[in-house]
Formats: structure tokens, sequence, C-alpha cells
């Protein structure tokens, strides 16, 4: 009897060409392998008996969602199993009173966002994916997305999970209570783990109540780096607005050709800006005094919903110019204007078209290079990822690791944050079963 002989009761798929639409996710430079086979559980108890088998015959298993990420870390390795979790999609509590829900990690991000607002709640992470990407997807790269300037990313609000081990053991961690500090803090260990420590199977997520429905503004700049003069001077000014984005003009000139919607296709930069919570006025004007030449306030949330769609068709207006490197940086905010400044002399010095879009508010930046000469590219990636390390940031700000950031990341870490790591791999994982290659080299 072989290892899919023992599986048969949770119905492998083995035919491959469908084996060849599970092998990777959106990052078009990442390797992939070919799965021995495709499994779908739809309950814990499945999901580790299926961790058990794999590990007597010591085969990989490598978790999936909805294969959204941007990093390779969902790419199969040959011979491993996919464990396909979209079919444990069922929201399973929503409390109102302790404002919180527990959740599968199937469940789409905007099924949660619409099924709480029922009960006057919010779950503010809001991925550019949202309508797609999964939570445990979400949960397992720490996403983040456009609230997160003021409302933080995932982990912020990731009370408890359960999570199935490399031995089948499920563990629980975390609680339900507002406050609580008893012992590691395992939630957040396997939080932003990419499926390499353990195979998260149930999230309990903290909520908010549902902020009112705020205006926007749309500010435009001469360059990028005085748009990244007005964020500095935006946070330097106290202020904390609930959504700040930037979009360079290779991104308003993609949207526009890709949906046309009136964007200022001339301006060298955009921002967008809300707050939920004050005045807009104060923004406008710093906007002005860093060098906007036009600085529009939405009428209405009819015209900052239409802004907010508009940054939302970034990625997919982007994919029509080509492959792509989705790049993922995150710097101090009072470095910004450098680092977009240092991608354009980047993107001349190899003659690219790189656009630049992300969460000005928190210095988290998306460069995307188009993939004109691979080369070219791939040099244009190393230099946009030292530049950020250079001025203080991180080499991922919400996009994770996986195969793309593994070198970057250990020079992010040095020899001893490195050591630490696979420590704690060697620790939960000690034959290296679970989603292997992905953050950390072999």
């Amino acid at each position: 009897m072989g290892i899919l002989d023992e599986l048969a009761a949770y119905r492998p798929v083995t035919d491959p060409e469908i084996l060849e639409t599970y092998r990777r996710d959106e990052a078009d430079f990442c390797a992939a392998g070919m799965p021995l086979a495709m499994l779908r559980p739809s309950t814990t108890g499945e999901v580790a008996e299926i961790v058990r088998i794999a590990g007597r015959y010591g085969v990989p298993i490598v978790p999936q969602g909805a294969r959204t990420g941007l990093a390779g870390g969902a790419n199969a390795v040959d011979g491993c199993l996919i464990l396909s979790l979209t079919g444990m999609n069922q929201i399973l509590e929503i409390d109102p009173v302790n404002r919180l829900a527990v959740v599968q990690p199937g469940v789409v991000n905007s099924a949660i966002s619409a099924a709480v607002a029922e009960h006057g709640l919010w779950y503010p992470p809001d991925p550019g994916s949202w309508e797609s990407s999964t939570i445990g997807g979400n949960v397992s790269t720490d996403a983040g997305g456009m609230c997160c300037v003021k409302y933080g990313v995932t982990s912020r609000y990731v009370l408890g999970l359960e999570v199935v081990l490399a031995d089948g053991e499920i563990l629980r961690t975390g609680r339900r209570t507002p406050k609580g500090v008893a012992g590691y803090d395992l939630t957040r260990l396997f939080t932003g783990a990419e499926g390499t420590l353990g195979i998260i199977t149930e999230i309990t997520l903290g909520l908010r109540p549902r902020p009112a429905a705020g205006l926007s503004i749309a500010a435009i700049f001469p360059t990028t780096q005085a748009a990244g003069a007005a964020v500095t001077a935006i946070v330097a000014g106290g202020h904390v607005p609930s959504l700040l984005e930037l979009l360079d003009q290779v991104h308003l000139r993609a949207i526009e050709d890709y949906r046309p919607m009136g964007l200022r296709a001339d301006a060298a930069a955009l921002l967008l800006i809300a707050d939920d919570a004050q005045p807009l006025e104060p923004l406008a004007e710093l906007c002005a005094a860093a060098g906007a030449t036009e600085v529009h306030v939405a009428t209405d949330a009819v015209e900052s919903a239409a802004l907010l769609a508009a940054r939302r068709l970034a990625h997919p207006a982007m994919e029509q110019l080509g492959k792509l490197i989705i790049d993922d940086v995150a710097v101090p905010v009072s470095r910004l204007a450098e680092l977009l400044d240092g991608i354009e002399r980047i993107a001349g010095r190899h003659g690219l078209v790189i656009g630049v879009v992300g969460h000005a508010g928190d210095g988290n930046m998306h460069p995307n290079i188009v993939v004109s000469d691979e080369a070219a590219a791939e040099a244009a990636f190393e230099e946009i990822m030292a530049l950020g390390l250079e001025l203080g940031g991180t080499c991922t700000g919400e996009h994770g690791v996986g195969l793309l950031k593994r070198d970057w990341l250990a020079r992010e870490l040095g020899p001893a944050g490195v050591r630490v790591h696979h420590a704690i791999k060697a620790a939960l994982d000690p034959r290296g079963l679970l989603n292997p290659g992905k953050i950390l080299a072999p």
C-alpha cells in the first residue's frame, strides 16, 4: 500500500492538467515543482490525518488558499501534497458582544467584511485582493491593505488559532479575551509563518465597531518626491488618516488604459487620502504646501468610492503591460521620498518601466517592474531591495517572503536571526515537511 492508497478516503486529485493549475501562486519568477496530488480537506480532523499519513511517508505538504500570493509562498515542490484549504470556508461564529468572529481559513476576506457588517462591526485589514484572497492566506502572510496606516495589519486582529502541527497534533493558541499575557505568544508565531510551522485550520478574529464613512482627497503632484514630502508632512503633523495611498504616473496611465475613469494620467503622482474621524481640510492644505498642483476633495461617498475603486484596479491594470516582478518594500515614512527618488534612478539606469503604488502612510510601497528585459528586471529588483534595507526598511511589508525574498530576509535578519529562525523551524517541523523551502533556504 502506498501513500495515495492511504489517502484514498480524502479523494486525492492526480490529474496532471488539474495539478498544473495548483503549482504556483501569482509570482511570475519563482520556481514551482509538480505535486504528487492535491487534496481538499473539509475539517481539521481531515487535515490532521492527512498530515500524519504524509509524515509516515516523508512527503512534504504545501498548504494553499486562493493562490493570490505574490512571493511564491504557495508554490509546489516536486512530489508534494497540495493541501487546498478553500473548501474550509465557513464563518463559524460572530459574537457582537465580544466583537469577534471565528472562521475557517478558506473564507474570502470580503465575505467576512460583509457578514460582520450585518452586526454593525468591521474587520479592517483589506488587501488589494480582498475579494478573492482567503483569510488563511492573509493570516499566513500577515497581510495588510489600504486601511493599515490607521488600523494596522492582520496580526493586530488575530486573537487565536487552531493549528495542525507537523506530527498531526492539533494546537489551539490565544484566547477570546481582550487582554491576556499568559505564556509565549504562539498566535503571533504562526501568524506570518507562511505555513512553514503548522497548518492553520481555524482563526478567531477581533472586530471593531464600523466607523462612519469618510470622504476622500485626490491630490495631484508634479513629482513622486513631492508626493512623498506631503506624506511626511501629514504624518509629522500628527495626522492619522484612515487611508493614504500613492499612485505614480505609470499606474495612472495603466488604469486609464485598462478602465477609463477620468484620472489625471499626465500627473507624476496621485495621493488618495481619506479620514473617517477628522476634517480633510488640514490634510488638503499640507498637500498644497508640499507642491500639489491640484487638490480635489470628494463631494460625496459615491465619488470617494470611485477613487478607492481606481486604487484597487492598480494590479490588474499593470498586468496588461506584460510580466511583472511585484516588489513589496517598506521604509520609515521619513525616508519615503528617498525611496521614490531611488526607484526612479534605478528604472532609468536599467531602461525599465517601474511603476510605484502603495500604502504611503506607513511607508509600504510596491514597485512593479515591467519585465521587458529579464536580466535588467532582476538587477533592478535586487537594487530596490538593497535600497530599502539601506534606508532602514524591510524586504517585505505585507506580501511575505515565500521563495522570492529568502536571501533578502537572511540579509535583514543577520546570522543570529537566521539561526533563531532555523531553531524554531527545527523544533516544530524537524523533518522539514511543511511548505519546505519557503522563508528559509533548506
